[in-house]
């Protein structure tokens, strides 16, 4: 799949995955599409921890606590360090950002489905911090997104998009 085609095909895909494993090599694939990404001032912010057995996973998702991603046979943990860099600013979520959206790129093109699942992470309830202890993250770590990896069940259906017009122009 070329990347145009990926980038038009991506989608969040919140149904239940086949359980079929996920090789270890698509994984680290796409693990290094993400730290291929952008950093700003090349402060590398980002690092990735993958959870592909099957226990850790259910102890994962129970931490979540929703049903979004929970049948995955694979989940990628996205951790930022809040580093200052130029001129004091910080750039980790742009860094997070585009390394999320590059490895969302990479899943699509090697056949599996995902979805960005950020907020049930990152609300203040410490549900971030709980799963970061389990998967023995250092504290300097903060968990902003897991990302659930696998073969969709079912048909994913691509939400409608706007008009190309209604949200981009010349001048």
């Amino acid at each position: 799949m070329d990347v145009i085609e990926a980038i038009k095909t991506r989608h969040s895909y919140r149904g239940e995955y086949l359980p079929d494993p996920v090789p270890r090599e698509d994984l680290v694939t796409i693990m290094e599409a993400g730290l291929a990404a952008p950093s700003g001032c090349n402060m590398q912010t980002t690092s990735l921890v993958a959870v592909d057995d099957p226990e850790m996973l259910v102890k994962v998702s129970e931490i979540i606590g929703k049903k979004v991603g929970a049948t995955a046979p694979a989940m990628i943990c996205v951790l930022t360090q809040r580093l200052p860099s130029y001129h004091g600013r910080c750039f980790a979520v742009q860094d997070y950002s585009a390394a999320i959206e590059n490895m969302l790129l990479a899943i699509v093109a090697l056949g599996y489905e995902s979805c960005w699942v950020e907020g049930y992470v990152t609300n203040p309830d410490g549900k971030g911090r709980q799963i970061t202890r389990l998967l023995g993250v250092p504290d300097e770590y903060e968990l902003v997104c897991c990302l659930p990896v696998g073969v969709a069940k079912a048909r994913p259906i691509p939400p409608k998009k706007k008009d190309f017009y209604e949200r981009a122009w010349f001048y």
